[in-house]
């Protein structure tokens, strides 16, 4: 369990959340990380934690009260293809759900969508449902349209599983780790038809249902577990033979 361990955490884009005690702080510290998770490592802790720092290291309570003074120095914000507006629209959607959805947790399972995959996607349209550019619609995948949505499935594992290492936080008991989809991307999707646990060529929403299935003979009440098993083996491909 070399990855499902504290040593993990501070390479990982899961160290910003790690940052904070309070239950707000973390989810939206999280939220905000696991959206711009993509890309270079160094470059994705770097710019989450600028993030937080403009939020003063204090995130619930700037989403809550923030002044249009206070978006400013979040225009410039750049990460790949998320820019300044992107930020503020993320920041100006979580207030949002704050105010009037009751927060990130409440906003997943409300209507209780048999499924994450519709409940993802139901959160995806309270997210979107302020005025927005087209082109912030790409930043939150859609399982229903086909999406991998391997950053929010990442966000959900960070959420709601908690076996006692000290990586995942467990902060949402309405959700079980069991209903969990493993969060794929190129690399995990290369080792996982390596390993012979998924034969779909494309990387999409049913690759990762497909993926989850195959771990969950192993575990499943867990099954997204063996996420840290497979980034293991990816980043230290070189050392196994298939």
């Amino acid at each position: 369990m070399q990855y499902n361990a504290p040593s993990f955490i501070e390479s990982d884009p899961v160290s910003i959340p790690h940052l904070f005690s309070a239950r707000e702080d973390i989810e939206i510290s999280a939220f905000l990380t696991a959206a711009i998770s993509w890309g270079l490592r160094k470059s994705i802790l770097r710019n989450a934690r600028a993030l937080v720092e403009m939020m003063d290291m204090d995130p619930y309570r700037f989403i809550r009260s923030f002044s249009e003074a206070d978006l400013k120095p979040f225009r410039k914000f750049v990460h790949r293809t998320f820019n300044g507006d992107d930020c503020i629209f993320f920041i100006r959607s979580l207030q949002n759900i704050y105010s009037f959805h009751g927060g990130l947790e409440s906003c997943f399972v409300s209507g209780q969508e048999p499924g994450v995959k519709l409940r993802i996607s139901a959160f995806r349209r309270k997210f979107m449902e302020l005025p927005h550019q087209p082109r912030q619609e790409k930043h939150i995948a859609d399982p229903v349209k086909g999406a991998s949505c391997k950053r929010i499935n990442m966000f959900l594992r960070w959420m709601v599983r908690n076996d006692g290492r000290g990586v995942d936080f467990g902060l949402w008991k309405s959700v079980s780790p069991g209903e969990l989809i493993c969060p794929l991307d190129i690399h995990t999707g290369n080792i996982a038809r390596k390993l012979g646990l998924l034969k779909r060529k494309t990387n999409d929403w049913n690759a990762a249902e497909e993926l989850t299935l195959s771990l969950q003979k192993f575990d499943p009440a867990d099954a997204v577990k063996y996420d840290y098993a497979l980034f293991g083996i990816g980043a230290n491909e070189k050392m196994f033979t298939f």
